[in-house]
């Protein structure tokens, strides 16, 4: 996969500080990027590029909460490359994932956005998919309210860093990421 914009080229170095057991950490919806652009994402970064990549491959069962094994590589992680799907507002633990991304790499830039099938406008203002998505949460999620208040912050806040839009990469044959 090429990517071509100031931030997409940027070189992610392996790291040697033992703070950091990983150099990226990939947050995305599994049914929506787990077969396809993640599993690319991986395969360049781990495999042809050599920059240790912390890829979650259980499937996650709903309503369960992010394991702490989860927290503890997105803590080990240099980088995270968040992957905005249509579905991934839809679950709540890419949506604790994103806040801990958030938390652990603020102010850092090292969050770096993939917009996948997503106008990253829709993101950052929860619009389509993220507000269908939002409503369903805020009335599963009555009690307290703080938790999806973090998860709108979080996704505003990634979505206001400059990152990759997939409709501006396309192939040969006119397919799009």
């Amino acid at each position: 996969m090429a990517l071509s914009s100031p931030r997409a080229s940027a070189y992610i170095p392996s790291s040697a500080d033992p703070q950091f057991k990983h150099d990226v950490f990939l947050s995305f919806r599994g049914e929506d990027t787990r077969k396809g652009i993640t599993s690319q994402l991986y395969e360049e970064l781990q495999h042809r590029r050599g920059i240790k990549t912390f890829k979650d491959d259980k499937e996650l069962e709903v309503g369960v909460s992010i394991a702490p094994s989860l927290l503890m590589a997105i803590e080990e992680s240099r980088f995270a490359i968040v992957v905005l799907s249509p579905n991934y507002a839809s679950s709540p633990w890419c949506l604790d994932e994103l806040t801990k991304i958030c938390q652990c790499m603020d102010g850092k830039d090292s969050i770096l956005p993939l917009f996948y099938h997503v106008d990253p406008s829709d993101v950052r203002h929860q619009k389509n998919s993220f507000e269908v998505a939002f409503a369903k949460h805020e009335e599963k999620f009555r009690q307290p309210k703080d938790r999806v208040k973090q998860w709108r912050v979080a996704l505003q806040k990634v979505a206001n860093v400059s990152g990759w839009d997939s409709k501006n990469y396309g192939c040969a044959c006119g397919h799009y990421l």
